[in-house]
């Protein structure tokens, strides 16, 4: 399913990326500062959502699984999948998950019908979330975080109070995303122009990902001036673009970051943060960043989306 954020309610963040950070810099660059933590190259953890076995590209689902599987296992690091329930059959996805939780990876939870959480019924999403459960926690690997479908975690606070509760109350934590993209999106036009031309080239779109994904990495900008260090990262990214992956994480390590597991990701520090924030959600760093009131102009509302790359992908003819 594509990964939409809901429309932006009239808010008015549709915006520069961030124009109170511009003064941060380049994307990615080191800290400065005179602490061994702050010179500590950024980390970064490979956090896939959804788990859509039948939305193939170039090759089947299963096969599409196996080479995401296969690129972690060449990269030595353990990924996290977060799984849209809706999504799962006894024939294919369960064995597929059997594969993650057997070579040491994360699995938690992604609602199972994957709607939109508008702070509305936050007992019917604990409800979906419980359904979602029975498919997978009899994996070792499973673990009980929640990953809200959109990053979307509630319009009012009253929905957004009270669903922070529930997931406390049934042992969950939030799977924050600290590095947001728009790769469903990327795939979806590479899919358009397959499905038009199955011989066409898919280079562009690969450049293309690559510097979107290294464009949205000026998230680690935001944590250095949030916390005067580079952080350990989760990046979202969908079951979709693995013709890519091993690229991607190439591009990682040429460029000075650390990849690291996911486990080690969601337990360091900022992971426990709640962020007092409306509408709530977004990256983690986006929504900490609103919350501090110091950078002024507003952030743009999604922090990510189609949208966005749609001129771009025009401009370039992809």
């Amino acid at each position: 399913m594509d990964d939409h954020r809901a429309p932006a309610h009239g808010l008015r963040h549709r915006r520069s990326r961030l124009a109170g950070f511009a003064a941060l810099g380049l994307a990615g660059a080191p800290a400065t500062h005179g602490a061994a933590r702050s010179r500590r190259a950024p980390g970064i953890a490979i956090t896939i959502d959804d788990f859509d076995l039948s939305n193939a590209m170039l090759m089947s689902g299963q096969d599409r699984d196996a080479a995401i599987r296969a690129t972690l296992k060449r990269h030595k690091i353990k990924a996290a999948g977060f799984v849209a329930g809706k999504y799962i059959d006894d024939r294919l996805s369960l064995p597929m998950l059997s594969a993650w939780s057997n070579h040491g990876h994360m699995l938690g939870n992604h609602s199972f019908s994957h709607r939109y959480f508008s702070g509305e019924n936050p007992d019917g999403l604990m409800a979906d979330i419980a359904r979602c459960e029975q498919l997978l926690s009899s994996g070792p690997g499973f673990r009980k975080l929640f990953r809200f479908p959109g990053l979307a975690e509630g319009n009012d606070a009253a929905g957004c109070d009270r669903m922070r509760a529930l997931l406390k109350q049934h042992g969950y934590a939030n799977a924050y995303v600290t590095i947001d993209t728009s790769d469903w999106y990327i795939d979806n036009r590479l899919k358009a122009r397959l499905k038009a031309d199955p011989r066409a080239s898919v280079v562009a779109y690969k450049r293309f990902y690559l510097d979107h994904i290294w464009g949205a990495c000026f998230y680690d900008g935001v944590a250095q001036s949030l916390f005067g260090h580079s952080i350990d990262h989760t990046i979202l990214l969908h079951h979709r673009l693995t013709l890519f992956l091993d690229d991607l994480l190439a591009m990682f390590r040429a460029r000075g970051w650390r990849l690291i597991d996911a486990h080690a990701a969601f337990a360091s520090s900022p992971f426990a943060l709640e962020p007092d924030t409306l509408p709530a959600g977004q990256s983690l760093l986006w929504s900490l960043a609103r919350a501090d009131g110091r950078f002024g102009t507003p952030l743009r509302y999604p922090g990510e989306d189609g949208d966005y790359e749609a001129p771009k992908m025009d401009a370039a003819g992809l």
